[in-house]
C-alpha cells in the first residue's frame, strides 16, 4: 500500500516540478547542504536501497525517491494536507505519518541508519514535524474527514475506522455509538485533523475492566500486544536481533531507573486508525512526567540480507522495530506510584 501511496504522489510531484518550498522544508534543504556529514548522508543514502523490486523501486529499477532534493518535493507536496484515503477502490492511502512512507527504505541503508540517528538531523526532523502539526490543527486540515471518495466518514475510510474500533467482538456500533461528536454536523463536529485524531470515547464503549480492584492494571489505550518480557536486564544491547529490552535505556538513564532491574515490559502497538488517547493503566499518584527527545525514523540495521529490517518493515510497518524504539526514539515517560502497595512505582512509556 505504501507503495502505491508513494507512487502516485511521486507522479503528481514530477507533472508539477519546481513547486517552491514551504519555509521550514527550506530550511531543512539549507540543513542538509551546508553540513557536509549530514549531506553525504542523505545523498548517500537513496543510492543504498538495494536494487530490488522490493525495494519501492520503479518498472525502470530506479527508487521511487530519488535524491534528497526529490524527497524534499514529494514532502513539500504531501505537507499540504492531513493523512487521508486516496483511492476507494483499492483503499490506497497513508493514513499515518506520510514521512514514514517517503523515507521507508532509506531508513534501512548505511548512511540513512546513520542519519536518523544523528542527533541534528532529529532537531531538524522534529521542527519540521512541528511545523506540519501546526496546519493538523487548521480548519483546512479537516477537509479529509468529508464523506467523499477519499474522505475519512466516506465509504472505505469509515469502513476502516469501524474495523478497528469494533474489533474484536465485531460490534455493530456507528462511530457517534463509540467517539464523542457532533454526527449532524460537517466532519462530525471535528474542527481540525488534530481534533479528530485525539477524539475522546464513550466511557461505556470502553468501560474499565474491574474499576474497582486496585490489583488491575489495564491496558492504557487501544492497542496491540507487541511483547511481554520478564526478568528484563537494567542494560542490554537493544540494536541486535530480537530487540531485548534494555531498563536505563528505555528510561532515558533516570534516577528511577535501577527500581525497574529485573522487572516485566509489557510493549503494545497504537495503529493510526485506533483510538489515541492514553488512560492512566492504574489508580494512584504520577511521581514524575516528561518528555526524552530522541529519533523519529531510526529503526536497527541488521547484520545479514542487504536493506536490512525494511523489507519486513514494508510489509508490517514500523511495529516491527517497537523494541529498538523504546530505547532510542523521542518518548514520555510518566512514573506512577500505585495504589496498590503489591503494584508500588510503575513507569509509562509513549513513544512517539
Amino acid at each position: 500500500m505504501h507503495e502505491e501511496w508513494l507512487r502516485r504522489q511521486v507522479k503528481r510531484v514530477d507533472e508539477n516540478p519546481a513547486q517552491k518550498l514551504t519555509p521550514i522544508l527550506a530550511e531543512f534543504k539549507t540543513f542538509i547542504e551546508s553540513n557536509s556529514r549530514v549531506y553525504m548522508y542523505f545523498t548517500e543514502m537513496w543510492d543504498e536501497i538495494p536494487h530490488k523490486p522490493i525495494y519501492a523501486r520503479d518498472p525502470t529499477g530506479q527508487s521511487q525517491i530519488r535524491d534528497y532534493e526529490h524527497m524534499l518535493a514529494v514532502l513539500n507536496h504531501t505537507f499540504g494536507r492531513a493523512p487521508e484515503w486516496t483511492d476507494a477502490a483499492q483503499a490506497v492511502g497513508m493514513v499515518g505519518v506520510p514521512m514514514c512512507a517517503i523515507f521507508d527504505y532509506a531508513m534501512g541503508t548505511p548512511s540513512g541508519h546513520a542519519a536518523f540517528l544523528d542527533p541534528e538531523v532529529n532537531k531538524m526532523l522534529k521542527k519540521v514535524l512541528n511545523e506540519w502539526g501546526k496546519y493538523l490543527k487548521t480548519p483546512e486540515s479537516a477537509e479529509v474527514l468529508g464523506d467523499h471518495a477519499a474522505g475519512w466518514f466516506g465509504k472505505v475510510g469509515y469502513s476502516g475506522l469501524m474495523q478497528v474500533a469494533n474489533a474484536p467482538y465485531k460490534t455493530q456500533h456507528k462511530f457517534e455509538d463509540m467517539y464523542v461528536c457532533e454526527p449532524h454536523k460537517k466532519h462530525y463536529g471535528f474542527k481540525s485533523w488534530d481534533d479528530f485524531f485525539t477524539r475522546r470515547v464513550h466511557d461505556s464503549a470502553r468501560p474499565v475492566a474491574s474499576p474497582d480492584d486496585d490489583s488491575i492494571i489495564t491496558n492504557a489505550c487501544e492497542s496491540k500486544v507487541f511483547s511481554v518480557a520478564t526478568d528484563v536486564r537494567f542494560r542490554d544491547k537493544f540494536w541486535i536481533k530480537g530487540q531485548p529490552y534494555s531498563i536505563v535505556d528505555m528510561l532515558a538513564n533516570d534516577g528511577l531507573a535501577p527500581h525497574f532491574n529485573g522487572g516485566t515490559v509489557y510493549q503494545a502497538f497504537l495503529s493510526a486508525l485506533s483510538y489515541h488517547r492514553w488512560h492512566s493503566p492504574v489508580s494512584g499518584v504520577v511521581k514524575k512526567a516528561y518528555v526524552v527527545d530522541g529519533t523519529y525514523f531510526s529503526e536497527p540495521l541488521l547484520p545479514g540480507d542487504e536493506g536490512a529490517l525494511s523489507q519486513a518493515i514494508a510489509a508490517e510497518g514500523i511495529s516491527m522495530a517497537q523494541g529498538y524504539l523504546a530505547a532510542l526514539a523521542t518518548r514520555a515517560i510518566i512514573f506512577i506510584e500505585a495504589d496498590n502497595p503489591k503494584i508500588g512505582l510503575m513507569a509509562f512509556v509513549g513513544i512517539g
